[in-house]
């Protein structure tokens, strides 16, 4: 084949290729510079994104879901094994989850075609023993 017919063909077969790849929509990650939480914000994105946060015994995490468009899951995992919290196809809404036992947390964040925002925060704990 001619080189130059060739160039033609190939290029159109990588545009048609481009075009009917899977898009993952858009991602942001904001973390707390002091290890307290994070926001993910997305747009019509399919994928699954974690992050990690040190919480000790009785700690408790704010998970503010504000959900738009697609379906967003989050599951809460110690390292060890255990799991406080696993929720599949949430809405919007404000929840707490508070762990059991100190460890390596992992926040696992999942979306299918997902617009919205999930904020995370380690809620400050109060000392009643001086009460």
């Amino acid at each position: 084949m001619d080189p130059i017919v060739f160039l033609p063909v190939f290029i159109a077969i990588i545009i048609v290729i481009s075009a009917c790849s899977e898009k993952k929509g858009t991602f942001t990650l904001l973390e707390d510079p002091n290890d307290a939480g994070f926001i993910m914000d997305f747009k019509e994105w399919s994928q699954k994104n974690s992050c990690k946060l040190l919480l000790n015994e009785g700690d408790t995490l704010q998970i503010e879901v504000d959900r738009e468009d697609g379906e967003i899951a989050l599951k809460v995992s110690s390292r060890k094994g255990n799991e406080p919290y696993t929720g599949k196809k949430l809405e919007s809404g404000l929840f707490t989850v508070t762990v059991a036992e100190t460890d390596n947390y992992d926040i696992v964040i999942s979306g299918k075609n997902a617009t919205g925002k999930v904020s995370i925060k380690k809620l400050e704990s109060i000392d009643n023993s001086l009460w």
